[in-house]
């Protein structure tokens, strides 16, 4: 029984037991429907249980009993009522019981309340019994998820979850998404009521897992999904794992012998065969949960208790022999294994392995984690929380990347869901192409010479600006700016600043989208101000310096972006040449080598960026003057075919951008 359970069982048993002084037939008639809710309770049927308070409560609205009983088990599907009546308990009745606190901090906790998580939970730290002493570790831990949520909360990154929609989800659970390799055919695993075959139900009071199948029908649109029971018809739960073997086979997760993994081919027909096990290397008596066959079918990682001491899920891999067969596990190592579960194995195709945990910086529950494989080095880097909102205070898990690895599937519980947990999609936010003309309200002639700065910021509230000057030629600007936020664009001219004006940039998921848009200044009748420019010729001499000087690259760690010492010294000369002269902008570049997803690679570049960009304004310099841009992978300075070419190419590099001379008018193309 794990410890959740057997914290369930004592608190029933507790109150089931509790006298109650009043002895009117109402009163005698709810201690009954407590008693009958809590029999529901012990088995952890939390549906089932949950009329039998309710009747209490509308038969007597502030029975504490009741409304605690029933808040804890709202917890799994209703975190709003689960939080409404958890208070009113306490309200009604402070020690109604003994755990009280622990179960204010639970739910605060997972309605992103930490402060007030917290405070419970070191007021519970006091009523644990010498007897409950594996409680502290756990409250210990759970006070530090309180702090992990907090901060990434705080940060979150530029990210666009979506609820797959109510034709996949339901009230009940949906989870264990598997997309086919044209991207049009997804299997997923639901506990729902209306399209499950056998119609048995689970000792939790809801019905078995199944297997669904559905097609896309257009974009985000699905058809009604369809049960492939059929071969896989078992009398216990079945599970979808992943589509191998060009979508010819499928492995699947059966609760027989504790929990095993199995696998079915396609038929002739398009019915799935029957489940067979994937074999006895990996299959035990044990809790085996979830697994994930390399695209070559070579390896094949997997998650399992058998090997753990406390009966904890580990992550293991087993290669296959000449035969066919699996080999003899091996734990993938204590970098990626806790003494928490570790579970739902994913390897994308730049060997990254991504993996739900409990353990390791763990914002509540489960979250997505991802370990980069170093190929020089040859092992797994320490894993990192893919941070919020991918993540969240309660479980996040089966994290499945698309197949041309742009977006990502989850199942997750989350606020605003259609109940239990439900599949979403995970989109990395995209930067777009905006471009357009600046023409004065009383001409149709558009104006070259002008600077526009589009000032923004990232989900974490860091600044983000974009500049361009309309050109000499066509008076166009043309730029990329990170969509899905409100800019406030400053158009100036020879550091005037002309008008400010907002610019809501639309959510962009894909990297080909162009959005034009023009602007429109008040000249009065005046424009050939800003209608010519003198030519290069006519700069001065220090224009001419800066229009010819170069810096160093500054160079970074594998995967990381944190500036080293020598870079600090290049950055101070950057600062000095700025401040020395001020008609000059710098364009920030951030680069890296090619061993990461390419959309991986486009955020550390743009990190690296940032990072120098930081240190800059630090100096004194002003953000205006500033412009960052990431290539990622896209170029290298050299082949990414050794440790040295790829050191070269883990760089940010410096750019002047000439500024119009405050005497003169210059364009800049």
């Amino acid at each position: 029984m794990n410890n959740l359970a057997k914290l369930f069982s004592r608190l029933s048993l507790a109150l089931a037991v509790t006298c109650v002084s009043a002895y009117t037939v109402d009163a005698q008639s709810n201690r009954k429907l407590v008693r009958t809710g809590n029999k529901f309770f012990d088995r952890e049927n939390y549906r089932a249980a949950l009329p039998y308070y309710e009747q209490v409560l509308a038969n007597d609205p502030n029975n504490a009993e009741a409304l605690y009983f029933a808040g804890i088990s709202y917890m799994t599907f209703d975190k709003e009522k689960a939080a409404e009546y958890i208070n009113k308990a306490q309200s009604v009745k402070p020690n109604v019981d003994r755990d009280i606190e622990y179960w204010l901090g639970r739910i605060n906790h997972i309605n992103y309340r930490f402060d007030d998580a917290i405070k419970h939970y070191q007021a519970y730290i006091p009523n644990i019994r010498k007897r409950d002493d594996w409680r502290r570790e756990e409250v210990a831990m759970l006070i530090q998820q309180s702090r992990n949520a907090q901060k990434e909360v705080a940060n979150p990154k530029d990210i666009f979850v979506k609820n797959l929609g109510g034709v996949v989800n339901s009230e009940f659970s949906e989870h264990s998404p598997v997309i086919s390799s044209d991207d049009n055919y997804l299997l997923f695993t639901s506990r729902s009521a209306g399209n499950n075959q056998s119609g048995s139900k689970a000792s939790d009071g809801e019905y078995f897992e199944d297997i669904y199948e559905t097609r896309r029908i257009q974009g985000d649109e699905w058809e009604q999904p369809r049960s492939i029971a059929g071969n896989l018809k078992s009398s216990g739960h079945d599970a979808s794992i992943q589509l191998f073997d060009n979508d010819t086979k499928m492995l699947l997760y059966r609760s027989v012998n504790n929990g095993d993994i199995m696998y079915s081919e396609r038929q002739a027909d398009g019915s799935w065969g029957d489940a067979k096990s994937i074999g006895s290397n990996i299959n035990t008596a044990d809790f085996e949960s979830d697994a994930f066959i390399t695209p070559d079918n070579q390896r094949l990682y997997f998650s399992t208790s058998h090997y753990s001491e406390d009966g904890d899920l580990d992550i293991y891999v087993s290669q296959r022999q000449r035969n066919g067969e699996w080999g003899k596990p091996r734990s993938v190592g204590a970098a990626i294994n806790t003494k928490f579960d570790d579970d739902s194995p994913y390897m994308a195709a730049d060997g990254s392995l991504y993996f739900a945990s409990r353990g390791h910086n763990s914002m509540g529950g489960y979250d997505i984690f991802v370990a980069r494989y170093d190929s020089v080095a040859k092992r797994f880097a320490r894993p990192e929380n893919l941070g919020y909102p991918v993540n969240t205070p309660d479980d996040d898990t089966y994290y499945r990347l698309s197949p041309d690895g742009s977006y990502a599937y989850l199942s997750s519980y989350r606020i605003g869901g259609y109940g239990e947990k439900d599949i979403y999609t995970i989109n990395y936010i995209r930067a777009a192409r905006v471009t357009g003309r600046v023409y004065a309200s009383n001409d149709s002639l558009a104006i070259p010479g002008l600077e526009l700065v589009f000032n923004g910021q990232q989900a974490d509230k860091r600044p983000i600006s974009y500049r361009d000057v309309t050109k000499q030629e066509d008076g166009l600007y043309d730029l990329r700016v990170l969509s899905g936020r409100t800019y406030q664009v400053e158009i100036t001219k020879d550091g005037e600043v002309l008008t400010t004006e907002s610019f809501e940039m639309p959510m962009v998921l894909n990297d080909t989208t162009t959005i034009e848009q023009n602007f429109y200044i008040d000249f009065g009748d005046d424009t050939t101000r800003v209608t010519s420019a003198p030519t290069l010729a006519d700069r001065g001499t220090t224009t001419d310096k800066a229009a010819t000087m170069e810096f160093k690259n500054i160079y970074y760690d594998t995967d990381k972006y944190e500036l080293r010492a020598e870079s600090i010294r290049e950055l101070d000369a950057v600062a000095a040449f700025m401040k020395a002269n001020p008609n000059v902008n710098v364009s920030i570049e951030g680069h890296t080598d090619s061993r990461a997803s390419e959309q991986y690679n486009m955020t550390l570049g743009e990190n690296r960026a940032n990072a120098a960009f930081d240190y800059l304004v630090q100096q004194g310099i002003s953000p205006r003057r500033l412009v960052t841009v990431s290539y990622g992978e896209r170029r290298p300075t050299a082949p990414n075919n050794s440790s040295a070419n790829m050191q070269l190419n883990r760089r940010t590099e410096f750019r002047i951008i000439q500024r119009q001379d405050t005497q003169q008018e210059v364009p800049v193309n």
